[in-house]
């Protein structure tokens, strides 16, 4: 019984100081946090030595940044794109505006494409309306409207009121998709509750539109 006991004792004691120890990646979060950078890049190095994605994420964009002592481009490509391979979203959609405004060296939207379209397809939402830009504006594809109405509603759904007020627009305009003013009228609606203040305007009109068509 005493043995039971001294080993229950062990256990508490382990688990207390496992509950004491911070959080490596809690650290260095809350040393950039207090603008500690060279706490913050020692914390997330050792982390992206592990591989860790999150670490390779923070430490590629301190280097984009500029905020550490030896800032170096390539080495921020190449730990973003080891993030994206671990199907890290802040990395692919980082990837994706970095070729964009051509920070990784000359301009490709081809390859910022892409990584939106990675990223769109894992959830973000800023990837899916630049995903949907790019094909509305032919930046690094063929025009395709079919597929911008496609990831504008996918941003729309995730709550992206710019997105909400275009997908509108294309309802309304039958660009891309079958022109539905009701559906127009949902999302201009959407767009209004949202905050989007032409939206309440075009949902007045549309109101008088479908009216007139009773």
């Amino acid at each position: 019984m005493r043995r039971l006991f001294l080993l229950l004792i062990a256990l508490l004691l382990v688990g207390e100081a496992a509950r004491a120890a911070p959080d490596p990646m809690e650290a260095a979060l809350a040393a950039y946090e207090a603008g500690d950078l060279a706490a913050a890049a020692k914390g997330f190095a050792a982390l992206s030595v592990r591989k860790v994605p999150l670490a390779d994420y923070n430490l590629a964009m301190m280097h984009i940044r500029g905020e550490l002592p030896r800032p170096d481009l390539r080495e921020a490509r190449r730990l973003l794109e080891r993030a994206a391979a671990a199907r890290f979203v802040g990395a692919e959609l980082a990837l994706g505006q970095l070729y964009d405004q051509g920070l990784l060296g000359k301009q490709d939207l081809a390859r910022a494409k892409q990584w939106f379209g990675r990223a769109a397809e894992h959830g973000s939402v800023d990837a899916q309306v630049a995903l949907a830009t790019a094909y509305y504006l032919g930046r690094g594809t063929a025009i395709d409207m079919a597929q911008a109405a496609h990831w504008y509603r996918e941003a729309a759904k995730g709550g992206d009121v710019g997105a909400q007020y275009l997908l509108a627009s294309m309802y309304e305009s039958g660009l891309g998709l079958e022109k539905d003013l009701r559906l127009a009228r949902y999302w201009y609606d959407v767009a209004a509750r949202n905050g989007d203040e032409a939206a309440p305007v075009k949902v007045q009109e549309l109101d008088e539109r479908l009216a007139s068509e009773t």
